[in-house]
């Protein structure tokens, strides 16, 4: 849970940024939004985020 939690706050960073920026309209954000909402219910839903624990743990053992 905390790993979906940070990854969302981290991609609303990113789009606040890139709206305010000009890179980003705000209707795609919106649809980019929406297709997310849709994606977390589809049946590929787990398998999305087994990726994103897999790459979350990856980058945490990553040594600096």
């Amino acid at each position: 849970m905390a790993v979906s939690v940070s990854a969302v706050v981290l991609l609303a960073i990113i789009v606040v940024l890139l709206v305010r920026k000009g890179g980003l309209k705000v209707g795609h954000a919106v649809v980019s939004a929406l297709l997310g909402f849709y994606l977390a219910s589809s049946s590929i839903a787990p398998s999305i985020n087994q990726l994103t624990v897999k790459f979350a743990g990856f980058i945490s053992g990553v040594k600096f």
